[in-house]
């Protein structure tokens, strides 16, 4: 759109420089790319994240209220020495590990004038990303078709829990749908745990993280697209599909076996041995699955003879003796600490501890990959936040900056007219 078309109320940046909330160009290789992110809670700021982290300029869309996650903690408490930001109260860890590097703007999609700012955003974008339920963004007047008419380039994405009807209608479409509801209904939880009576859902907020990550897989294959032909497309990613995919291998079992797998603890169905075994003060991790693999661990624990005992020579056979093999093998590890397992070990068979929070912050590895991060929280100190897992040699992560304050860079875009971060 020329100047003269663009609605009043807005202030545009110079877009094609690609300024972001760092105040200088991106370094990373998705620079040049505009993000219009209307999402909240966990999956769709989780992929707008990773799209941050690697150089576009994102700009969060919120509501006057504000995203939902903003209230959920924990809140860091005020230091004695700092003033605190106006909205600290409103910005715990949740909202501020998963919102770095991006803007934040309030519109109010019910508002005609806010739908209008809003569709002038939209033509200067390259992606949107939301995660409401079907149907919320159609009853806004900004259903794909509409933004797909006024913007042909642009990749438009979806996050649902069962999926967008355009790409194939769920029953269960209009479902809500959260990270425990994914991880039951697509089979995670079924195989996770000690047994069939006690299924568990697995820690980390699965159920949204990996298919915010395979939505952001899919936006680059579809702005690929978008380079080679000029067309822009829906990519719709839904949560029960994402888990499924994650959990792929209960469908070749059932398929194969005529059997549903059942949860087994801390070990494998199919790979032995795969799984925890108890030390002196805690837990290792053991993965040897290979016959060269077994020889190796079973070298390291002074039995040699056991890799060539035809109950355990190849991984069929351990498999089928697998008590036996947990307990020959715990016999050994139980009289050393875990990290005497781990260095007995180490290159010769794939082994870990079971680290914490704590043992995570501590480690090397995490200080030498930049693994964790150090970002300002309004409250006045510093908080710890993971970092990229995604590393580049040419175009590498820059510094993070801190999720925004509701609202907080309105001014860049929109007239206070149209913040209303405060109405």
């Amino acid at each position: 759109m020329s100047d003269t078309t663009r609605p009043p109320g807005i202030v545009w940046l110079e877009c094609k420089k690609c300024q972001d909330l760092r105040g200088g160009s991106v370094s990373g290789p998705l620079n040049g790319l505009r993000v219009l992110d209307l999402t909240q809670v966990l999956s769709g700021p989780f992929c707008t994240m990773l799209l941050a982290d690697m150089g576009a300029d994102v700009l969060k869309i919120e509501p006057p209220r504000g995203d939902v996650a903003r209230a959920w903690g924990p809140f860091p408490a005020t230091t004695s020495t700092a003033e605190p930001a106006a909205g600290a109260s409103t910005y715990g860890g949740y909202f501020a590990s998963i919102n770095r590097n991006k803007r934040s703007a309030c519109l109010d999609l019910n508002v005609p004038s806010d739908v209008e700012a809003f569709l002038a955003l939209v033509d200067e974008a390259d992606i949107l990303v939301e995660n409401f339920r079907v149907g919320v963004m159609d009853r806004f007047g900004l259903s794909y078709e509409v933004l797909h008419a006024r913007n042909p380039r642009l990749v438009y994405a979806s996050i649902r829990g069962f999926g967008d009807p355009r790409t194939g209608e769920s029953p269960y479409a209009e479902w809500p749908a959260f990270d425990i509801i994914a991880q039951a209904m697509a089979g995670l939880m079924s195989i996770t745990g000690a047994d069939s009576g006690h299924p568990m859902k697995v820690g980390p907020g699965i159920g949204d993280i990996f298919p915010a990550v395979l939505s952001a897989c899919g936006i680059l294959a579809a702005v690929h697209h978008v380079t080679m032909t000029g067309e822009g497309q829906l990519v719709d990613v839904a949560m029960a599909d994402s888990v499924l995919a994650l959990t792929e291998r209960i469908v070749y079992q059932h398929s194969i076996t005529g059997l549903a797998p059942e949860p087994q603890g801390n070990t494998h169905p199919l790979l032995c041995p795969y799984g925890l075994v108890r030390t002196s003060d805690g837990f290792a991790a053991i993965a040897s699955p290979t016959d060269n693999h077994w020889v190796g661990l079973v070298g390291a624990m002074g039995r040699p003879e056991l890799g060539s005992d035809p109950r355990f020579a190849t991984n069929a056979a351990r498999v089928e003796h697998a008590a036996l093999v947990y307990a020959d093998v715990e016999a050994w590890s139980a009289t050393l600490t875990t990290d005497e397992v781990v260095q007995a070990l180490t290159g010769l068979v794939p082994c870990g501890p079971v680290n914490n929070a704590a043992d995570i912050a501590a480690d090397p590895h995490t200080s030498a990959r930049r693994m964790i991060v150090e970002v300002a929280h309004p409250s006045g100190r510093m908080i710890d936040i993971v970092g990229a897992p995604i590393k580049f040699s040419a175009t590498p992560t820059s510094e993070f900056t801190r999720a925004p304050l509701l609202g907080e860079h309105a001014a860049l875009f929109l007239e206070p007219a149209f913040d209303r971060t405060h109405s």
